[in-house]
């Protein structure tokens, strides 16, 4: 079959694209930015479409004798609050691409709705829903609430939480119930509607065997990990100050914190269905999920994460198009050392920077920038990198970007995500000399008018001592 993917570069696209493949069909996968698609090694039966659903003036043709599509646009790391008109745009946008082909099928996964009150992220899913049925074509919808899988915003937040936190004062919401799902039984889900009759023009909750409070969620994960916590709710946290408990001790972002809160002051259980024995899948346990999941970030195997999402920064994707670092109306700190005879290992250390391998130098200092970047509203250091050995390009590496990560050129260029006036970029490279191998360090800065410049001059003495000493430890015997 020939089959459409959007959003497939986000979290659940990436998930779908391999058993797909598996099964033999033919993709076309819709993607912003063609740079950060990494599927590994090209297939022959995948293809790759660029194209902003925001953007309806350069839509572009679609084949005729597509069979089925999956939409998986979710915007609800865009903005506070108020992403009904984006997510609706999105939606008919989509119908008008998919439209003048022969597609048998829409696949839509969207949320639970079941509760009286919803919140406004919620809302606006049951929105697309209806946008999407206005088409010709039938679609089957499938509603989930938290899925857990390694990389999925929910389970990054509550490991967070738990591991950094032995005793947590929370609010009162960590008394909401949910109904989670594995990762893995979603998937599951998603091929086996792939134009299954009788799901056409249906609404489907999808969801794992267990009705859990967040708290209870909190509890079998510290128990997943060994580990002993103290849970305290509180019931005067406001909205906002709940928003801010999250942003600071987690990886998240602050919309999306904001958003993740209004959400979880509603119940998010499922409706009794059929479908999971009409399709023969057996429902994991929460705790069970968390378990495979521990297990794919042992292994350095998570294939896709939430952080390396431009939308858990704010970031602009066109961002990937610009490799070359400005030279003009920049201040550069570049440093550069011999490696003769040890590059290998050298680029090794480079390839594992971040992290929990960290900055191989004055590590604290990297942390005290990231709590000053998260007070003024920025990503922090938080995020880490989704793997532990392997980076690509796009991927969310602390409160870097990551547009080139070149292997076999031996190339790593970084761009900064924190709030900075001006823009940076942090270059690894080591390249052959007439003598042997030399490591390029290039820090670059372009300021934002005289604040800009005021910021350089005043953080020049620590990038004296940080970026020296961090290069001297890169390259040592």
């Amino acid at each position: 079959m020939k089959i459409l993917i959007t959003g497939a570069n986000g979290y659940i696209g990436r998930r779908l694209i391999p058993a797909l493949l598996e099964q033999g069909h033919e993709l076309y996968c819709c993607v912003r930015d063609k740079a950060r698609f990494d599927q590994g090694v090209p297939h022959e039966r995948l293809k790759v479409i660029t194209v902003d659903f925001l953007d309806e003036i350069n839509l572009p043709a679609l084949p005729p004798e597509l069979d089925a599509a999956f939409y998986l646009i979710h915007s609800m790391s865009h903005a506070i609050g108020g992403f009904a008109e984006v997510e609706e745009r999105a939606a008919r946008n989509f119908l008008r691409l998919i439209g003048p082909t022969r597609c048998q099928q829409i696949i839509c996964l969207s949320g639970i709705v079941n509760s009286k009150q919803l919140s406004d992220h919620l809302a606006s899913r049951l929105g697309v829903e209806q946008i999407l049925r206005n088409g010709r074509i039938p679609v089957t919808v499938l509603r989930a609430g938290i899925v857990v899988g390694s990389g999925s915003a929910s389970f990054e937040i509550i490991r967070d939480l738990v591991e950094k936190l032995p005793v947590m004062v929370a609010p009162r919401w960590l008394q909401t119930r949910c109904q989670p799902i594995a990762i893995r039984n979603v998937i599951e889900f998603l091929v086996g509607v792939l134009l299954r009759k009788s799901t056409y023009d249906q609404d489907f909750d999808i969801a794992g065997p267990e009705v859990l409070t967040y708290r209870q969620m909190l509890s079998q994960f510290a128990a997943a990990r060994n580990l002993k916590r103290l849970i305290i709710t509180v019931p005067i946290m406001s909205p906002r100050l709940s928003s801010y408990w999250l942003y600071f001790i987690t990886s998240t972002s602050y919309t999306l914190a904001a958003n993740l809160v209004d959400s979880m002051k509603v119940d998010i259980v499922a409706r009794n269905n059929r479908l999971a024995k009409e399709l023969g899948i057996t429902p994991i346990s929460y705790r069970r999920a968390v378990e495979l999941a521990l297990a794919r970030i042992e292994q350095d195997n998570v294939i896709s994460g939430w952080k390396d999402s431009f939308a858990s920064s704010g970031a602009k994707s066109a961002l990937m198009t610009s490799l070359n670092v400005p030279q003009h109306g920049c201040f550069r700190d570049a440093q550069h050392r011999d490696v003769t005879g040890r590059a290998d290992i050298v680029w090794q250390r480079i390839w594992n920077i971040g992290g929990d391998t960290g900055w191989y130098y004055a590590d604290w200092l990297w942390v005290l920038r990231g709590w000053i970047d998260k007070l003024f509203g920025g990503v922090g250091l938080n995020r880490g990198r989704t793997q532990a050995k392997d980076i690509a390009a796009g991927d969310a590496l602390d409160f870097w970007r990551v547009l080139l990560a070149d292997k076999q050129g031996r190339r790593l260029l970084l761009f900064a995500e924190m709030r900075l006036p001006g823009e940076a970029w942090l270059e690894f490279q080591i390249s052959p000399t007439k003598d042997g191998e030399q490591l390029s360090q290039t820090a670059t800065f372009r300021p934002r008018g005289v604040l800009g410049r005021l910021y350089w001059y005043a953080v020049l003495p620590f990038h004296g001592f940080i970026f020296n000493g961090m290069i001297r430890k890169l390259a040592k015997r």
